[in-house]
């Protein structure tokens, strides 16, 4: 039965056989490119016999007939997945409601070279991969990287190895661009045992979670790590409809892995790999801010140590003394606030380790300051624009200040260093 090029988008997953000018082939069709050409996995030369693994492309001009074969099992997998997209509706509509764009790159012509031209010319970048168990072990379907001003979705299942040869790999190992990503450690093994990349200069939100977490704990660690989705809900406040954007997303690979080698890849599920990719960056800012928030605090201090002052001991005061400043010794009082203030908000493991909630936990307590996830959230609320970032940590710092200097005024001890 010969078929149309509307009719093939409907057969992705059927086996097929391909006349070409120049052959006959059988495989699997995978997918149908705008200009007609063909990809096709189990692939069998039925002249010769020979069969190929992996995927094999057939050009549009040199094919000349393509016929469905009765291989009744051989769309299974496709139509099972087709039928769980369609399971959630709710996400589709989510769909509608928001807007984000991205560009699918899934061949090598036209968008492949300007995108990768683009990202080269970034100084930080978020990058995201999705697939089967990713390591050395597994398969990447998918690789996610974003910029301020653009998003691209690299189709590595179709695009294969070449990708990375083709520029990806000379973006990923660039010392110079930063990379964002949340728990590097899997990807990081895929890429460097399957594709040889060296991944270098990377910014981990996951890493740098716990470690705001040890300075507005006074040191503390926490007894576990934070998942994506807590990060973004407890440093982003993200929009609920972002959010289950993002779970329906989540439940949909966990229930059905393969659902990333499905192709034509559902719209939705494109645009929760955008979503994901522009909250890492949002990520970034928003824990860069507060990890440098004591930095800018002591700072803003430094700044004002003599000038609003009267000036008359500045004739007596060498400008190279060395002893360590009271605005830097106040760190260490702060710590101590910390530490006192986290050992009353949380629970303690037998290793020593805070324990935080869990996202249910999370979600159910209403005041921040009773939460298990202590963030320091006392002083400091989002903004209610998506894009924008985080406002200034500096109040909780003033705060600390001004709990110290009213404990001293009462008479109470505080250690000095």
């Amino acid at each position: 039965m010969a078929l149309s090029s509307q009719c093939l988008v409907a057969l992705l997953g059927r086996a097929v056989k391909v006349t070409l000018k120049c052959g006959v082939f059988q495989g699997v069709l995978q997918h149908v490119n705008p200009d007609r050409s063909l990809l096709l996995r189990t692939v069998k030369n039925l002249e010769t016999g020979r069969s190929s693994p992996g995927i094999k492309m057939f050009f549009g001009p040199e094919i000349v007939n393509v016929e469905l074969l009765d291989d009744p099992d051989s769309g299974k997998g496709t139509t099972e997945l087709s039928e769980y997209v369609e399971e959630f509706p709710s996400f589709h509509k989510k769909k509608e409601e928001e807007n984000v764009e991205y560009t699918v790159i899934d061949s090598f012509q036209e968008k492949f070279g300007p995108a990768v031209l683009h990202l080269k010319q970034q100084c930080v970048v978020s990058i995201a991969g999705e697939g089967v168990n990713l390591c050395r072990y597994g398969k990447l379907s998918w690789l996610e990287i974003a910029s301020k001003s653009r998003i691209f979705l690299f189709d590595i299942f179709l695009l294969g190895p070449q990708a990375f040869k083709n520029g990806l790999q000379m973006l990923l190992e660039d010392k110079n661009i930063l990379k964002v990503m949340h728990d590097c450690r899997w990807i990081s093994d895929c890429l460097f045992h399957q594709y040889g990349v060296l991944l270098s200069n990377v910014f981990d939100t996951q890493v740098a979670d716990a470690l705001q977490f040890s300075m507005v704990t006074g040191g503390f660690l926490p007894h576990r790590v934070c998942t994506l989705q807590e990060c973004l809900m407890h440093h982003l406040k993200i929009p609920s409809k972002w959010d289950a954007i993002m779970k329906c997303r989540q439940q949909m690979a966990s229930e059905n892995p393969d659902i990333w080698f499905l192709r034509p890849f559902p719209p939705s599920l494109l645009k929760a790999l955008a979503l994901k990719a522009m909250h890492l960056l949002l990520l970034h800012s928003s824990l860069m801010e507060t990890l440098m928030s004591d930095l800018t605090a002591v700072v803003h201090d430094y700044l004002n140590t003599y000038r609003s002052g009267s000036g008359d001991h500045l004739c007596s005061t060498k400008p190279t003394c060395m002893e360590l400043p009271k605005e830097l010794r106040q760190l260490l009082d702060i710590q101590k606030l910390r530490k006192e203030r986290a050992m009353k908000n949380y629970r303690m493991n037998k290793d020593g380790l805070l324990i935080r909630p869990t996202p249910m936990e999370f979600k159910k307590r209403n005041d921040p300051r009773e939460d298990g996830n202590y963030r320091d959230d006392l002083d400091h609320s989002p903004t209610n624009k998506a894009m924008s970032h985080l406002t200034s940590y500096h109040n909780r710092d003033v705060l600390c200040q001004e709990k110290l200097k009213k404990s001293k005024s009462r008479g109470r001890s505080v250690e000095e260093p």
